[in-house]
């Protein structure tokens, strides 16, 4: 690597590690070398409620235009619900937190041209100037960094089935361990193993709360048969969950799930089924890495004839819907305590 490139990626990890950190509620302009929207800056300076979004989802996903029409509508029903939406991606080298309608399209026409960014792949893609689509986890640490404290996904990764011999384990997991954020998703992918899934976070440390039910959901269905740690009720009760989780310090991030509606919910035998079918398919092809999930989740859309893409744009905003009120009931109590410091 030239010596311009390794000091830049050098500075780009120590405006990481050190970043600005917001001050009574207000945000700058930027944190470190992060770009803020103007909407975004706004809300954040203002305490309003934000959301982050990531943008693997638009990338990797499903295609053009399809991956356009649902960032918008996700990002619309955000805002429908009182809170400003803060996709994440880094664009010619540069993170963004809060993507102008412009550069939506650019991200969804990129595609999978652009690179999935995981927390070990970041410093790479800025240094070289690079695309990326933000997985769950560098979504995380952008999002936290500049002072989000809700972020919405579809599905968080998880342990892989058999992962126990291949330590096929996503970043996702050790993310939540460490970054003090909350993450509102529908359970995790049902081509994972789920039970493993769950006794990775609990070694982690990370609160898991199911949103209006005593079981984990299985993201595209209602159940998985493991029963959750804890179980919340309310937008409320989720702000006031988050908020102890900051003022006590404890450094771990919040998995909320929240079940897909009933009358999304795919057939959990037609499901498993095709994810047996696609898990042999990725062994017999030698797909592994982070290239298997999206190649699991396009090949159980294939053989469930699109049942499971619909089932997972539904749960995205589904997810979204929720998030934003959590969002916004969080704003409404911190705003509540700043009063009450002030009186």
């Amino acid at each position: 690597m030239a010596s311009s490139a390794l000091s830049r990626l050098v500075n780009i990890q120590r405006h990481f590690q050190i970043g600005s950190r917001r001050k009574g509620g207000k945000e700058s302009e930027g944190i470190g070398m992060i770009k803020l929207s103007p909407e975004v800056s706004e809300a954040l300076s203002r305490g309003r409620a934000v959301v982050a979004l990531e943008s693997t989802i638009i990338s990797h996903g499903m295609p053009y235009p399809q991956n356009l029409e649902t960032a918008k509508e996700v990002e619309a029903i955000v805002r429908e619900n009182g809170a400003v939406p803060a996709t994440v991606a880094i664009l010619d080298g540069v993170p963004c937190v809060g993507l102008s309608a412009e550069e939506l399209e650019r991200l969804a026409n990129l595609g999978t041209k652009s690179r999935k960014t995981a927390r070990r792949d970041i410093a790479h893609v800025v240094a070289t100037g690079g695309n990326g689509a933000t997985t769950v986890s560098a979504t995380m640490i952008f999002a936290s960094l500049v002072g989000i404290s809700v972020f919405v996904t579809g599905g968080i990764g998880g342990v892989h089935r058999h992962g126990e011999n291949t330590m096929d384990i996503s970043s996702d997991l050790t993310e939540l361990g460490r970054t003090p954020i909350a993450v509102i998703s529908a359970g995790v992918k049902s081509i994972l193993d789920i039970p493993r899934t769950l006794e990775y976070l609990e070694t982690q440390g990370v609160c898991v709360a199911a949103y209006k039910t005593d079981e984990f959901p299985a993201f595209f269905t209602e159940t998985s048969g493991y029963k959750a740690p804890c179980r919340i009720d309310t937008s409320e009760d989720c702000a006031r969950l988050i908020d102890a989780n900051m003022k006590l310090k404890l450094g771990t991030g919040i998995l909320i799930a929240v079940p897909i509606p009933k009358e999304y919910s795919a057939s959990g035998s037609l499901i498993e089924s095709a994810i047996q079918r696609a898990l042999k398919e990725a062994r017999d092809k030698g797909v592994t890495g982070n290239a298997e999930t999206p190649f699991l989740l396009a090949r159980v859309n294939e053989l469930t004839g699109g049942a499971s893409l619909s089932s997972n744009i539904a749960l995205v905003k589904n997810n979204a819907l929720v998030g934003a009120k959590i969002a916004v009931s969080l704003a409404q109590m911190r705003e509540g305590d700043h009063r009450g410091d002030t009186d």
